[in-house]
C-alpha cells in the first residue's frame, strides 16, 4: 500500500515537473536579447544601404526587422525605386526574407 502510494506520489510530482518546465518555454512571438540585438544591427545596415543609394528617399520607407525578416513600410515614387529597396534589403547579411509593404505616390 505504501510502495502504490509512493509512485502516485513520484508520478505526481513529475508530472508538475515537466508542467512548470513547458510553462518556461519561448513563445515564437518574442525575441531574446541576441536576436533582438541581431534585428536591430539588420534594420541598420538596411538603412543604410538605402541612404546610399541616391535614387531612393531613405526617409520616407520604414524598416523593421523580426527574427531576421524585413518589412519595408512607406512611399516610394516608381516600381523601380521599390525593386531596389527590396534588392538592398535582401542583400544584407542576416536577411532571412522582405515583406513589401510599400505604396506609390
Amino acid at each position: 500500500m505504501t510502495l502504490n502510494m509512493n509512485k502516485r506520489f513520484t508520478g505526481f510530482m513529475l508530472a508538475m515537473v515537466v508542467a512548470s518546465l513547458l510553462g518556461c518555454a519561448s513563445t515564437a512571438t518574442q525575441e531574446g536579447t541576441g536576436e533582438y540585438v541581431d534585428d536591430t544591427v539588420i534594420t541598420s545596415k538596411v538603412m543604410a544601404a538605402f541612404i546610399g543609394e541616391s535614387s531612393l528617399k531613405a526617409g520616407e520607407i520604414n524598416v523593421e526587422t523580426f527574427k531576421g525578416i524585413v518589412q519595408l513600410s512607406g512611399f516610394v515614387s516608381s516600381s523601380d525605386d521599390e525593386r531596389k529597396a527590396v534588392e538592398l534589403a535582401r542583400s544584407v547579411k542576416g536577411v532571412k526574407s522582405v515583406k513589401d509593404d510599400m505604396r506609390l505616390k
